[in-house]
């Protein structure tokens, strides 16, 4: 495998429904089909060691935002052999509480996040509660600590992490959100995080209720499918149908870790 070609393996801990149309889209949907949100964090395998993409939220804060646990992100990372204390590098999409918490699972690990999220989540905006609902103290009060640890890496637009994955600034649902693209030897994947939360989203230019900007969202859709491939090669952020698209990672891990370097399932 060349030095910049890497796996890519989505891992589903947390669940979230029913949820009716008006949580999902902005104007709800004339259907109003209940749409429930899988959570994921994302591992990224390759020669220049296992980056692990978001850190997603532990059992205490599934409790305090009624979300539901079903495996812990540490249990659901060792099933595909990855050792949490030895990922070197974690990129942090944005510091939304389902996406910046279990701060202390990667002791090792460089922290990667965008200029103006850090502005965004610790400036002026957080003084309204309404900007500030996805947001939760302490999981970005962690994160400056890390930045006095030295172990935070701002980024600023476009940026390489290691050869084959670069960060971008996508905007749109929180002012620093980034995406991650990914060279596979299937062509470059794009993890959209929230960028994306289904495939609903930028197939059809719906925009989620929680948004900083619509505007950026929506133009976010264009940059997303530019970054990847083709449009099979976005994966959105919450969409169980991550998980049917794509095969289990391997035979004990079905409907859990999904693999996305290879095709999707027709």
């Amino acid at each position: 495998m060349s030095d910049d070609i890497h796996e890519v393996f989505a891992v589903k801990y947390a669940h979230h429904g029913p949820r009716g149309a008006d949580l999902n889209f902005i104007g709800g949907d004339p259907h109003d089909v209940s749409e429930d949100l899988d959570f994921y964090v994302w591992a990224i395998v390759g020669k220049h060691g296992t980056i692990v993409v978001d850190s997603g939220f532990d059992e205490a804060m599934a409790r305090r935002r009624d979300r539901k646990i079903l495996k812990p992100i540490a249990e659901g990372l060792k099933s595909i052999g990855i050792a949490p204390e030895s990922v070197g590098n974690v990129i942090i999409t944005h510091l939304h509480y389902d996406h910046a918490g279990n701060y202390d699972v990667f002791p090792k690990a460089k922290y990667h996040l965008q200029d103006c999220e850090m502005e965004f989540a610790t400036g002026r905006c957080m003084c309204d509660a309404k900007m500030r609902v996805a947001f939760e103290a302490d999981d970005v009060t962690a994160l400056v600590r890390k930045v006095f640890e030295d172990r935070v890496a701002f980024h600023d637009g476009e940026d390489e992490v290691v050869p084959g994955v670069s960060v971008h600034h996508i905007g749109g649902h929180s002012k620093g959100l980034q995406a991650v693209r990914v060279k596979t030897k299937r062509g470059y994947v794009v993890l959209a995080s929230d960028s994306t939360h289904l495939y609903e989203h930028f197939e059809q230019n719906k925009v989620f209720p929680i948004t900083y900007s619509a505007e950026d969202a929506v133009k976010g859709y264009a940059k997303l499918k530019a970054l990847a491939s083709s449009p099979k090669h976005v994966i959105p952020g919450h969409d169980p149908k991550v998980l049917a698209r794509y095969p289990a990672a391997n035979a004990g891990v079905e409907g859990w870790v999904a693999r996305l370097d290879v095709e999707p399932r027709e």
